[in-house]
């Protein structure tokens, strides 16, 4: 049996490839870490990357949609379909992609040496990463509002005495009796102290209700005001766009201040960064758990939360929800997680990691779930309504509306939201710079000054006062049906393409042994099966944007289909290129750009040096070695030299 052999990566000089080096031609400058700002670099210890991966792994669709479906799709039952897409998708691509990257020490374009026609992939996976960082800093923008307003005696969000305050506007519990006032009015008779006097007619709580249950009673809580009418002053749509909220703005450009002050010198500085942003929201949500199980109402809501309703796991739409949010919640096709595993030592066991993240992922999950429905048995509570007519109003409650109804506004999207932004920034940055490193890394702090700049200035539509509906149609079609392509080709190219063999032999080289069959399973038939069916599910029901009730016109769903392509064009558009760029018959080109190119392995130089093929053995059975390469590549016998030393 070969012996287990595990590499380092150097980290202290630049290497350079010999020009007679079997299978690789030329000279090829490698990325290494040293303190020069010029390199690459890599994580200053394996905790930075765990807490990037999980912080980018966890976000606000764990923290809400998560919680959402689960009582859409039967509660506590909606737990077996979720865990089974974990399983046969979620885990195999998110191994998948930390291995890719890991092993070839590059961003998600140039890491398309692979397969040279499918580097559109890398750039499309770029350019979905790009449209999703502009509105995610707009999110974060709404929490450092909120963040910033908390700092008052009394929280402009908990009464009805503000001048954008409607007639509408009932606070807090005065909600529920403002409804039973409105029922009574409208029998003729007079409120007080909890009973309706002096009714015309005879009316039972029963025939009341009745009466009214198709009656449009408006009462409207000061949080839900202040929410749509101070801090996004919405307009009426799309078409009136209105004016720019300079407290957004200020708030957008404070963002953008923290994201380049944290990705400026890489992972140098990110890395820091993380060990708060990755840790605090825990603590938040432990917090927030808490206080929310102290809330009147709030059991009602956990117990909403967790009840099976096992006759929902008929309907195949369970299965696909189950299967859009693992894919989603783990961030797989961003190009982030390449881009992370990127920067780790060549020998990281990045299998343990895929498993941890991937199992906390769906552990934080089902937490913040409690959270979420403690948080809305309280506001069912408080209106005086059943908990699913709170979910049901408008589709279900905005996570800004819930944190300043139950807290004082503690931010723990915050830090969720950062991460996301420092992973896909990161994903932006590292595969231009990568691609052009002659032009780009020695100028990579204006290069991360002009992508905040300008995705600054592209943001600013968003915090206008139509803003919300051009954010939310950017959320709508700017990761969906593209990220599904391009998880599906990514998937197909390294399991049959590249093939599985050569990447299992990948992994040897840096885990010091082969994975287990099952992966191979998942990546070749499994995962490409259950993406494929993601994909095909979410185009047949595809429906046009809405925002609550609001419905987007004809244009505005053309346009949103317009961005969703514009990444995905990249694909057929570069392997195009590649072709033409090719030499040789139709199929000698199509071999060509399919291969390996010259310059794919390990980015360093002694990281490749390996040989997998069985040693050489003597008569004892004892490998045969170059211990000390000479120009003769002579042979020492590891067993004479063991005799020699134990004779000493």
């Amino acid at each position: 049996m070969a012996p287990t052999v595990t590499f380092g990566r150097d980290s202290e000089e630049k290497t350079k490839l010999p020009a007679d080096r079997s299978g690789i031609d030329g000279e090829c400058e490698t990325p290494s870490v040293s303190s020069d700002g010029d390199d690459r670099g890599t994580w200053g210890n394996h905790m930075e990357f765990f807490l990037s991966c999980l912080g980018f792994a966890v976000g606000l669709g764990n923290v809400w949609r998560f919680p959402y479906l689960c009582y859409r799709n039967g509660g506590g039952a909606f737990l077996i379909p979720y865990v089974f897409f974990l399983v046969f998708a979620g885990v195999p691509m998110f191994f998948l992609e930390l291995s890719f990257g890991q092993f070839a020490g590059t961003g998600p374009i140039t890491i398309w040496r692979v397969a040279p026609m499918f580097k559109g992939v890398g750039f499309a996976m770029v350019m979905i990463s790009f449209l999703v960082c502009i509105y995610y800093n707009v999110i974060i923008s709404y929490i450092l509002h909120y963040l910033f307003a908390s700092f008052t005696s009394v929280l402009p969000w908990v009464t009805c005495n503000n001048d954008y305050n409607t007639a509408d506007c009932v606070e807090g519990g005065h909600v529920k009796m403002a409804f039973e006032i409105y029922k009574c009015s409208k029998i003729g008779g007079d409120y007080f102290n909890g009973t309706c006097f002096n009714a015309t007619m005879n009316a039972t709580a029963a025939i009341m209700n009745e009466t009214l249950q198709n009656t449009n009673f408006t009462r409207v809580s000061p949080t839900e005001e202040y929410w749509k009418h101070f801090v996004l002053q919405i307009s009426d749509g799309i078409d009136d766009m209105g004016g720019i909220s300079w407290s957004l703005t200020l708030c957008n450009l404070l963002g953008w201040v923290v994201v380049f002050f944290s990705l400026v010198k890489g992972v140098k500085s990110s890395g820091k960064v993380v060990y708060f942003t990755a840790t605090f929201p825990y603590i938040v949500l432990f917090i927030l758990l808490i206080r929310g199980l102290t809330l009147d109402g709030a059991m009602d809501g956990v117990f909403f939360y967790i009840k099976p309703d096992w006759s929902r796991l008929a309907h195949p739409k369970v299965w696909m929800d189950a299967a859009v949010q693992i894919f989603y919640s783990l961030g797989a096709a961003w190009g982030s997680l390449i881009t992370m595993s990127s920067y780790n030592r060549f020998n990281n066991n990045c299998y343990r990691d895929a498993l941890i993240i991937s199992f906390s992922n769906c552990a934080t999950s089902v937490f913040a779930g409690f959270v979420i429905f403690s948080v809305i048995g309280f506001m069912a509570h408080e209106i005086g309504v059943p908990v699913a007519d709170v979910i049901d109003q408008g589709g279900y409650p905005s996570p800004f509306l819930l944190i300043a109804f139950t807290t004082s506004g503690l931010p723990y999207s915050n830090s969720y939201s950062l991460l996301l932004q420092f992973g896909m920034l990161e994903a932006v940055l590292s595969g231009l710079i990568d691609e052009f490193p002659t032009i780009l890394r020695p100028i990579k702090s204006w290069v991360t000054l002009g992508i905040c700049v300008l995705q600054f200035l592209l943001a600013l539509p968003m915090v206008s006062q139509g803003g919300i509906y051009l954010l939310t149609m950017v959320d709508w079609y700017s990761a969906g049906v593209s990220l599904m392509i391009v998880a599906v080709t990514e998937c197909l190219v390294l399991s049959w393409l590249y093939g599985c063999d050569r990447f299992y032999d990948n992994i040897k080289m840096m885990l010091g042994s082969y994975p287990s069959i099952w992966w191979k399973i998942c990546w070749k038939v499994i995962t490409p099966v259950v993406l494929l069916g993601i994909l095909l599910f979410t185009m047949v029901n595809h429906t046009p944007v809405t925002y609550g009730k609001y419905e987007y016109p004809d244009w505005a769903d053309s346009l949103g289909w317009l961005m969703a392509m514009a990444s995905v064009v990249n694909i057929p558009i570069f392997a195009i290129i590649a072709l033409v760029q090719a030499k040789g018959s139709f199929m000698e080109r199509l071999r060509a750009v399919t291969q390996p190119t010259a310059e794919w392995g390990p980015a360093l130089n002694h990281d490749r040096d390996l040989d997998l093929s069985e040693p050489e053995l003597n008569e004892k059975g004892v490998p045969v070695i170059n211990i000390v390469p000479t120009k003769d590549e002579e042979k020492v016998d590891l067993s004479k030299s063991m005799e020699r030393i134990s004779t000493v």
